[in-house]
C-alpha cells in the first residue's frame, strides 16, 4: 500500500518543464524536473518524442544514461553529445527501427556508485570494496540496485502511464556507455522480465580502477550465472581500440566466451571493435546506429 500511495503522489507531484530544455533538431524534449526517488536523489529526466508522436500509436522505449549528455552539446560539461535526437529520428524515417521514445536519465554526483554493479562489488575483498569507495565513493555506498529499482519500479510505471508505449520487454530497450554500459549489462540480467535488449558502448570493464584481476573476475562469475535467456533477449557489445577503451580488449573477450557459452549467437549478440574509436560520445555517436538497428529493427 505505501508504494502505491507513493506512486499516487510521484504522479501528481513530477512537474513537466519547459525550463533551459536542450535543442533538438527532430522531435521534441520534455523534462521531468527533479524526479523524486524513494530510492536515490532526484534527477531530472529528458524524454524526448520522435515527430508526429501522437497517442493513437504505441512506441518502443529506450532509457538511457548519462542522459544530459544526449541530444546538446551546449549544455554538456565537454561540449559534446551523442546527437540522439539526430540519429533515432534518421533511423525511425529510414524506417530502419521502430518509432521509439528515449527515456534520458540524468546521471548525479553518485554516477559511479549507481553504476558499479553491487553484486559484483560484493564478490570483492573487502579492503577492495573500501578502496574503491575512498577513491570514488564521495562518501557514498554502492547503489546500483537502488539505481536499478528506481528505473523499473518509479520511472518505467510513470512513462508507461504517462505516454503511448509499448510497455512489454521486447520494447523496452536499456543503453549506456561506459559505467552506463555496465550497468546496462546488469540492469538486463537482474531484470530480464522488463528489459528486452541491452547496449553496452565501451563498457567500462573496471579498467578506471588500478589493475587488479579480481574485480574482472568477479564480473565474469556475476555474467555467466545471470545473464538472461538468449531465447527472448538481444545484448550489444563494443569498444574502440583508441585512448582508454583500449584496456577493455581482454575483458570484453571473457565476456564474448561467456555470452556463447550461455547460448547468445549472432541473432541476439553483437561485440564490435573500432579501430581507433576513443572514449567519448562523438565516438558513441557515430556508431549508435549499430545497436539501434540491432535492438529496435523492423
Amino acid at each position: 500500500m505505501k508504494s502505491i500511495l507513493f506512486l499516487v503522489f510521484l504522479f501528481i507531484s513530477v512537474s513537466i518543464s519547459a525550463q533551459n530544455l536542450p535543442k533538438v533538431s527532430s522531435g521534441k524534449i520534455e523534462r521531468l524536473e527533479n524526479f523524486s526517488s524513494q530510492f536515490v536523489s532526484p534527477r531530472n529526466i529528458d524524454i524526448w518524442l520522435p515527430e508526429g508522436y501522437n497517442t493513437e500509436n504505441k512506441y518502443n522505449v529506450v532509457y538511457m544514461h548519462d542522459g544530459q549528455m544526449l541530444f546538446d552539446s551546449t549544455q554538456t560539461w565537454n561540449k559534446k553529445e551523442w546527437f540522439a535526437d539526430e540519429i533515432f529520428a534518421k533511423l525511425i524515417t529510414e524506417n530502419k527501427i521502430e518509432p521509439s521514445i528515449i527515456v534520458a536519465i540524468w546521471n548525479t554526483p553518485e554516477r559511479i556508485t549507481e553504476y558499479f554493479p553491487y553484486k559484483i562489488f560484493e564478490n570483492l575483498e573487502t579492503e577492495l570494496q573500501k578502496s574503491i569507495l575512498e577513491k570514488y565513493g564521495n562518501g557514498k555506498k554502492i547503489s546500483s540496485d537502488n539505481y536499478l529499482k528506481f528505473i523499473v519500479s518509479e520511472v518505467k510505471p510513470f512513462i508507461d502511464k504517462n505516454y503511448s508505449t509499448n510497455s512489454e520487454k521486447e520494447h523496452t530497450m536499456i543503453i549506456g556507455s561506459s559505467m552506463g554500459g555496465l550497468i546496462s549489462a546488469y540492469a538486463i540480467s537482474e531484470y530480464p522480465e522488463i528489459f528486452g535488449g541491452a547496449a553496452c558502448l565501451s563498457t567500462a570493464w573496471f579498467s578506471f580502477v588500478e589493475p587488479n584481476y579480481a574485480i574482472p573476475m568477479a564480473a565474469f562469475q556475476y555474467f555467466e550465472k545471470n545473464l538472461p535467456s538468449p531465447s527472448d533477449h538481444k545484448i550489444y557489445f563494443d569498444y574502440g581500440t583508441g585512448e582508454s577503451d583500449r584496456p577493455y580488449e581482454l575483458t570484453q573477450s571473457f565476456v564474448d566466451l561467456i555470452a556463447k557459452g550461455r547460448g547468445f549467437g549472432e541473432s541476439n549478440y553483437k561485440s564490435m571493435v573500432f579501430e581507433k574509436a576513443v572514449h567519448d560520445e562523438i565516438a558513441w555517436s557515430g556508431r549508435l546506429q549499430i545497436p539501434l538497428i540491432f535492438l529496435l529493427q523492423k
